[in-house]
């Protein structure tokens, strides 16, 4: 009689855990690793607000054989910034409760979605307790030092793509196109405060929507800095068709202030997470002001907030989750633990199978600043390169334009 061929992971369990900020392209990612693990015989289970879902009695659910809606935004297992490590927040050891858990619900497998947060803590519980692990990458800043190759007019240099980031890019492009009508309406310039805290990848897509000028962390604005930048808002302006400009500016851009003589970030909140981790917010209602002042031209900041991170999962983001998907399986056959999918080099649409996928080791992923080639801190704009990197996932819309022009009634 013929022996039955079984799944080679038939009897096992994967566990998929996201941590850290959501993004548009979570539950994508759910699915995509969901459906690979299956598909080699895992029984899979989804642990709930990141590594919280495995402190006390374990916070589990069954993702086996359920539907999944993956172009649902954010996550359906929800998030959390909980840190298992000893912290100055939380000193206690919380690694104990994960271990015990992992054995509790018979877990042989960790999936942990996240950015340099949530992926290192878990390399290290790899590291120290053998815990067999694979990250996915997940960021809307597009910082992780991925390895990930661009390039430009043949040549070759590193850059960034992570899963969310082209989701979040595209709506912001699509916020500043709207944001254009008001802005030439009070012939005004608009201060469009973007998430971004260490990098100015996420900033550059609002040139997409029509920004013509942007500031971003990795250009410290010194008092000397500031004088550049104001004289060039106002010949910016003054060059405008519409008498009206949108600025883009990280959240995390370093800003020179004369009263304190002092440059930093504007805090939102001076309480950190469990990383350590501030909150950032109102740098464009400082900037916005600054300018009025320096410049005599009205201006207003508008902060996106939460918007980059919210909505469905687009098209881009959820063939790239597949792709790197796809690479998961391979983590698993060949049980190669501690590592993480990346894609090897910036592709079009077409192009986002396995093959352009590697991996990397999860302990050396770091944060990776956008790199000084695509932003020209002169001109406070961001280069044709940066917009070369971004036009394999965005095509760059026609900007609206009101064609008519009134003849002026001129009193006899």
């Amino acid at each position: 009689m013929e022996q039955k061929k079984v799944r080679p992971f038939q009897g096992k369990t994967l566990a998929i855990l996201t941590g850290g900020g959501d993004t548009p392209a979570l539950n994508a990612s759910i699915e995509a690793i969901r459906d690979r693990a299956s598909v080699l015989g895992f029984k899979v289970y989804g642990i709930r607000k990141g590594w919280k879902g495995l402190l006390g009695d374990g916070d589990i659910v069954d993702l086996t054989g359920q539907p999944y809606d993956g172009w649902y935004g954010g996550t359906a297992l929800r998030s959390s910034r909980t840190n298992p490590l000893p912290t100055k927040k939380n000193p206690e050891d919380r690694v104990p409760q994960i271990l015990r858990n992992i054995d509790r619900y018979k877990i042989d497998v960790l999936v942990t979605i996240g950015g340099d947060d949530t992926n290192g803590a878990a390399k290290k519980i790899y590291e120290m307790h053998g815990v067999p692990v694979i990250g996915f990458p997940k960021t809307i800043d597009n910082d992780l030092r991925t390895g990930t190759i661009h390039e430009y007019n043949g040549e070759q240099s590193e850059a960034v793509l992570c899963p969310g980031f082209e989701s979040a890019a595209k709506g912001l492009m699509e916020y500043t196109l709207r944001l254009d009508t008001t802005a030439e309406s009070h012939s005004r310039i608009l201060v469009l405060e973007i998430m971004g805290r260490d990098a100015g990848w996420l900033t550059g897509s609002a040139v997409f929507g029509g920004a013509e000028l942007a500031l971003v962390p990795e250009v410290v604005m010194t008092k000397e800095k500031q004088l550049e930048f104001f004289e060039k808002v106002k010949e910016s302006y003054k060059n405008s068709k519409k008498q009206s400009l949108i600025i883009a500016v990280s959240e995390g851009v370093r800003w020179y202030d004369d009263k304190t003589d002092k440059i930093d970030v504007v805090y939102a909140s001076s309480e950190v997470d469990e990383y350590g981790h501030a909150r950032f917010g109102g740098i464009s209602g400082v900037i916005a002001s600054e300018i009025s002042k320096q410049t005599k031209i009205e201006a207003r900041g508008q902060i996106t907030g939460y918007y980059a991170r919210a909505g469905e999962c687009r098209k881009y983001d959820k063939r790239l989750v597949s792709s790197l998907a796809d690479k998961i399986a391979d983590i698993l056959l060949r049980e190669k633990y501690g590592r993480m999918p990346v894609l090897k080099k910036i592709v079009d649409f077409q192009e986002l199978y396995e093959f352009n996928t590697t991996t990397i080791d999860m302990g050396s992923i770091g944060n990776f600043p956008l790199p000084k080639d695509y932003y020209d801190d002169n001109n406070f704009q961001f280069t044709e390169k940066y917009i070369d990197f971004l036009s394999y996932m965005l095509d760059k819309p026609r900007q609206a334009e009101f064609l008519y022009d009134f003849p002026k009634v001129v009193v006899k």
